[in-house]
Order: structure tokens, then sequence, then C-alpha cells
């Protein structure tokens, strides 16, 4: 299985996309999407990562904050095109907590066509999703879980790999100690890092109820993982952010440290 990060920048990047991945097995016709970025930007990370839309059959929509919902609008709409001319035979399945899922049906209600709107339901499913509740996706085991955020409710959600390794993804904002049991040892943990605690009086971090890098290495390493992939950040340093962010982490976690590039592609 692998990871291919379509975006990795936090809300206001211009200069990569924001936030949005892909888990995928090995003959990537079986595809899990995570977020949407803030626009029709997805499609062309879509298309330039190699996907073919209709080999995404299941996504999930951590919050409905506009960086990471507004993709999810344009892939229901091209969709449900692709299903009008029956270029797209199977189903799409959105899973997301209640808000996100009412916030959907309301969106597409309001702009989308009506025969784009009569897929929902036939072979487009919006799907509410609860706090630990287990299903499978790609054939593993998925758990979701609130992220108990004070702002804006979002969802993170666990997965079984192969081999019984454990990914684990925190959504974008610090993992909580509600969710440090999610956390605990796990061989994959992607977690929002804004920016460097060097740089952290310039970006303001913590204003936004985001992490450093510092910060989230140091929590990490205390919870036993083992690889931890850093994402949602600022795009000022990007040309040199793997160096700087690797520097920087290294001090403060022992595992293997990713900062991919938006198309980037990891072995998990």
């Amino acid at each position: 299985m692998h990871i291919t990060m379509l975006g990795t920048g936090n809300a206001l990047v211009t200069e990569c996309y924001n936030t949005c991945f892909v888990i995928s097995d090995e003959n990537e016709k079986n595809n899990f999407l995570v977020d949407g970025g803030g626009g029709n930007g997805v499609l062309h990370q879509l298309k330039h990562a190699g996907f073919e839309l209709q080999d995404i059959q299941n996504i999930f929509v951590t919050h409905q904050h506009i960086d990471h919902l507004l993709g999810i609008i344009w892939i229901i709409r091209i969709s449900a095109q692709l299903m009008n001319k029956n270029k797209f035979c199977g189903s799409l399945n959105i899973y997301s907590h209640d808000e996100v899922i009412n916030l959907l049906y309301d969106i597409t209600k309001k702009l989308l066509l009506p025969y784009q709107l009569d897929f929902i339901g036939r072979q487009i499913f919006l799907k509410t999703a609860n706090d630990k509740e287990e299903l499978k996706i790609m054939d593993h085991d998925v758990k979701f879980f609130d992220i108990h955020s004070d702002r804006t409710k979002q969802y993170g959600f666990l997965m079984e790999l192969d081999g019984g390794k454990k990914l684990t993804c925190c959504g974008d904002e610090p993992c909580s100690l509600e969710c440090e049991s999610y956390v605990r040892k796990s061989d994959w943990l992607l977690h929002e890092a804004f920016c460097l605690h060097s740089q952290a009086e310039f970006f303001l971090p913590y204003e936004k109820h985001h992490s450093t890098v510092k910060d989230t290495c140091e929590l990490a390493e205390r919870l036993e993982v083992k690889n931890l992939l850093l994402y949602h950040t600022e795009d000022h340093n990007l040309k040199n952010r793997k160096e700087l962010y690797e520097d920087e982490g290294r001090k403060y976690f022992s595992g293997n440290i990713f900062i991919p590039n938006d198309l980037e592609k990891i072995e998990l």
C-alpha cells in the first residue's frame, strides 16, 4: 500500500495545494481519498498523480473548513457527469460526521444540476460516520474518531494496514489527550505541522490551533510512533521545506520523518 499526497499545504497556501491525500492498494484501482482541498484543483492533482476519478470509491472528509471540503463538491459533480455517461460504473461512498454530511447535502442541492443530484442516493452515497464507528474500506478495518476539537467538529481515523500495521490520521489539529490512545505505537502517524518552531513567532501557529514541527515530533516520540508524516504546512519555505523540517524534527523524534511534496508517493 502507499499514500499519494495530492496537497500538503494549509488553508492559505498559493505555492502548493491544500492538504489531501489518497491511500491506495498495489494496483491503484482501489483508492481511499481523504479530504478534497479548497476547489477544483483537486481534479488537477488527481490527474497529475495518475488517478482516474472513477477509481476513487471511498472518500473521508475530516471537517467542514473550506480548504478540506470544497474540492469534494467538484468530485461529486464530475463523478455524477461520468455516471450519466456510464463511465463510472461503481459507487462513490463519502463518509464524515453529521455536520459535514448535512452541509454536503445542502450545498449540492443548491449548486448542482437536477440530473447530477439524481445520482446522490443511487450511486453517490453520503454516509454519516459516528465517533468510534468501525467499517471496512479497501478491505481494511477503519475506525473513525472525534478529535475533540474545541473549534470545529472534526474526525480523524485509524486504519489497519497489511501485516497488522497501524496508520493514524489526526486531521489538521494537534492530537488531543483524548486521542492519544489511537496514536500510541502507530506505525504511521499523519499529523499537521504548521511551521518550524523556530519560526513560530512569525507564523503564529498556536493562534490558529496548530502545531510546530517540534511539537509534533515530541508528541510522536512520546507516543512511540515509528513513522511520522508531516503536512498542512506553510508554503514560504517550500523550496527548502524538506531539509528545514527534517533538521528541526530529528532533534526531537528518533523515528522516520517524512515531509512530502505535492504529488509525492510514499510506501506504507
